[in-house]
């Protein structure tokens, strides 16, 4: 049976292929449009899917959509309707467009759908399913557990914003809920908007500039904002926040918890930005903590799965690892909006039709690589009619002549193989360094991503190796996992260095990987073993052998504002429009110094502000 599944309409649209219970194919629409976080209609990722699989449209069985459009309308009108009668104009004005998209979300899916493919009757196959549902499928159905506990953290769906559940085999069952508003996720996201960082996209810097402060206004918090109760459940005082469409913005009364108004997107931080940042990730901590020993304590089980869009925050999972509330747990790499496109398409092929599940050793989500691939002799024509100057070189050769450029300090975006699917680069459409370097940092940050300063990137080690270097010995292919440099790496800091506080501690060398090291001592781990990512593992294996050192820098290959590149002109377009130094795609291999400057076109002012 082949079910597509689809998300979108929020942000970052996707679609999926499962065919007999297997992901064949996702993708994010964004990755073809060139518009980060692309919400609309994702038919480019649609047909990717079906090319992939050999399908035409009407070999699809089911066609799963990521939630039931009238419940969220339900939700919509009910709090549109409170906010409007509390004498808020605004909302009342926002109600009618948002009601009307809602209510009309299933015939505007058909609607698409006919438009491309009007062959094909896709009334008969349409299946709605939950957006918790489909992130807990999401969660559950991949991971290498035959039964585990479920906990869904997330933002703004239809009713329902945390759930914790029960899977086990091809069922799946959630229990407890918490309902709109109280959502961790949007305190999250209102929070991101007062620190001045864009909601839905930056909730990945608060994270990153948490450890730079201090948590000062978490007592503010859990005093004023959010009221937790011991099995993790909580309300928002809903007199700190104003209702704007699906999300929350804070009001007059929030700020003065905070000792001012938001910050002005792209404005100086401050040391009251950090000490937010740092006091958002102690309470979210704190949060999912009390929810995972809940959800261990009502099922009694070892492992657990995280879905939802508080899932990426990869501190809050290292630490719930870490705590051994639970002995396992497993994070799918696309846990957000993107991932439920894949987890509807597994809970209507398990729970309605029955399909039978496979749990597969590593997990079934064949190391994220779901995208589109290029053939060598296909990638050298894209290139040349990109007017790229290249080398086509054997393989080991290519192998060689990478690793010795990063030896060498060099930039290099990579691009091989089947694109990721999900938020992380994992070694295929990859900007790598060598983290050794205490400039690296700086120089990615600064001239080659065109990001904040603060911004820290994640290391890529060797899974044979990642005992050796981090306070860490468990496989975490999907850079979702926290934890500390080994001891035996880190380098002393002087009393004069330890006094330093905020952003003055920014480019300290704290251990032999500055690189990848943030100002806390940890790091964003991805583990490379050679049966997920051979030709990736064969490359940092290379790296060791010259260097002595199992990492590399790995951070995704695109700009700031940017999706990441998805095609061979993608990659040639960011590395003439970038300070990257070295371009390799396939086996081909390009020089910075040897292309036509003429093609260095500056086209960050066509990215949207992330």
């Amino acid at each position: 049976m082949r079910v597509l599944g689809i998300s979108y309409g929020q942000h970052d649209a996707a679609a999926s292929l499962v065919v007999d219970g297997d992901i064949v194919a996702a993708a994010q629409e964004e990755r073809f449009t060139r518009r980060r976080h692309d919400a609309g209609f994702p038919v480019h990722a649609i047909r990717f899917c079906m090319e992939q699989a050999g399908a035409s449209p009407g070999d699809v069985d089911i066609v799963a959509f990521h939630e039931r459009p009238l419940h969220r309308f339900g939700r919509q009108l009910v709090h549109g309707l409170s906010a409007a009668m509390r004498g808020r104009l605004s909302a009342a004005r926002e109600l009618p467009p948002r009601l009307l998209q809602s209510l009309t979300r299933r015939r505007s899916l058909l609607a698409e759908l006919r438009s491309h493919w009007p062959e094909v009757d896709w009334a008969a196959r349409l299946r709605l399913c939950s957006h918790q549902l489909s992130h807990a499928a999401a969660a559950f159905y991949p991971s290498p557990f035959d039964e585990a506990a479920v906990l869904v953290v997330d933002g703004a769906g239809e009713w329902a914003t945390t759930s914790t559940g029960h899977g086990c085999g091809r069922d799946l069952h959630l229990t407890a809920r918490q309902y709109h508003p109280h959502s961790l996720g949007l305190l999250y996201s209102a929070l991101t908007r007062h620190a001045g960082f864009r909601p839905d996209s930056g909730e990945y810097k608060v994270m990153g500039l948490a450890p730079y402060g201090e948590p000062r206004y978490a007592r503010a918090l859990l005093d004023h904002l959010v009221d937790v109760r011991e099995d993790g459940s909580f309300r928002l005082d809903m007199g700190h926040f104003v209702e704007h469409g699906d999300h929350l913005l804070t009001n007059e009364r929030c700020h003065g918890l905070f000792d001012g108004p938001p910050r002005s997107p792209e404005g100086p931080l401050t040391q009251r930005d950090m000490d937010l940042a740092a006091s958002l990730q102690a309470v979210t901590e704190y949060i999912v903590m009390r929810l995972a020993g809940h959800a261990r304590r009502t099922t009694g089980l070892p492992a657990l799965c995280l879905g939802g869009a508080v899932a990426l925050n990869c501190v809050v999972n290292g630490r719930l690892l870490r705590s051994g509330v639970f002995e396992r747990i497993w994070v799918p790499p696309a846990p957000g909006e993107a991932g439920s496109a894949i987890g509807a398409a597994l809970a209507v092929t398990h729970l309605d039709f029955r399909g039978p599940r496979v749990v597969q050793p590593d997990d079934g989500m064949q190391a994220s690589l779901l995208g589109p691939a290029f053939e060598q002799g296909d990638i050298e024509r894209r290139l040349r009619a990109a007017g790229a100057v290249f080398e086509a070189l054997p393989q080991d050769d290519m192998i060689e002549r990478t690793a010795r450029a990063l030896a060498d300090g060099m930039a290099v975006g990579w691009h091989q193989g089947r694109m990721e699917f999900g938020p992380r680069a994992l070694g295929n459409r990859s900007i790598l360094a060598d983290p050794r370097s205490p400039h690296m940092q700086r120089q990615l940050n600064l001239k080659v991503k065109f990001r904040e300063s603060f911004r820290p990137f994640a290391p890529s080690v060797l899974r044979e190796d990642v005992s050796d270097w981090f306070e860490f010995d468990e496989d975490s292919p999907y850079m979702l996992l926290v934890a500390d440099v080994a001891e035996a790496h880190r380098r002393p800091l002087g009393q004069a260095q330890r006094a330093l506080s905020g952003l003055d501690r920014l480019h300290l060398a704290r251990s032999d990987i500055p690189a990848v090291t943030h100002v806390d001592n940890s790091a964003r781990i991805q583990t490379v073993d050679a049966s997920r990512h051979p030709l990736y593992h064969r490359l940092i294996a290379r790296f060791k052998a010259i260097t002595g050192c199992p990492v590399l820098v790995n951070t995704s290959f695109n700009v700031r504002g940017e999706p990441v590149v998805n095609t061979p002109e993608d990659a040639f377009r960011c590395f003439m429009g970038s300070g990257l130094d070295l371009l390799v795609v396939g086996n081909c291999v390009m020089e910075k110094g040897r292309q036509d400057p003429a093609l260095a076109v500056d086209y960050r002012a066509d990215c949207a502000p992330d």
